[in-house]
């Protein structure tokens, strides 16, 4: 959800994202699991929960599928990182989130991603290579010690100078927290 949000953010104030990778769920085996068999969804009635997040896709205008697994995102993370290196690289990321969370794709798979990356006109070679070497695992590795580091415990956190958002947001509510962001920034550039 706030990944479409996100875009459409950045293409009005034209900022300067850095996607920092967080380990949600980092013992998933690589065929995934069932989404009632994380402690956090014991309990819930998933279906319920379901509801009340198409619902709130549908009112953002943005698509959304029915999840029932959640699959490893590592290798996943770790092509994200390869392509902030890339120009149009941030394409890759919008076409995760949606194989993710509007198609239920396992994005743990190496084929899947080599398909968004080719489909979103990345070079396929250096993708490979990437994944065969695991050349951005070290990147990731530090993306998630800063992640414990800065307190954050659940996604997606947006970070603005010394500011905060946790969790989906509606699109109103990133807009006033990047206008007061960007206030206080320049408060404090002035003392």
């Amino acid at each position: 959800m706030c990944t479409g949000r996100v875009r459409e953010l950045d293409k009005l104030h034209k900022l300067n994202i850095r996607w920092l990778f967080f380990p949600l769920h980092p013992d998933t085996p690589a065929e995934g699991k069932p989404l009632t068999d994380l402690s956090t969804y014991q309990g819930v009635d998933l279906k319920a929960r379901q509801a009340d997040m198409k619902a709130r896709m549908d009112k953002a205008g943005l698509p959304y599928g029915e999840r029932t697994h959640t699959y490893n995102s590592r290798l996943a993370q770790e092509l994200g990182k390869w392509a902030d290196t890339q120009k149009n690289g941030a394409s890759l990321h919008y076409a995760i989130y949606e194989a993710y969370f509007v198609d239920r794709k396992n994005i743990g798979q190496k084929e899947l991603l080599l398909d968004l990356v080719r489909d979103n006109g990345l070079s396929y070679e250096k993708a490979k290579a990437v994944l065969e070497e695991r050349s951005f695992k070290a990147a990731v590795d530090e993306d998630w010690m800063q992640s414990h580091a800065l307190g954050i415990t659940g996604v997606p956190t947006f970070i603005a100078g010394k500011y905060s958002l946790v969790g989906a947001q509606e699109y109103e509510t990133l807009v006033r927290f990047i206008e007061y962001a960007k206030t206080e920034a320049q408060k404090d550039h002035r003392k």
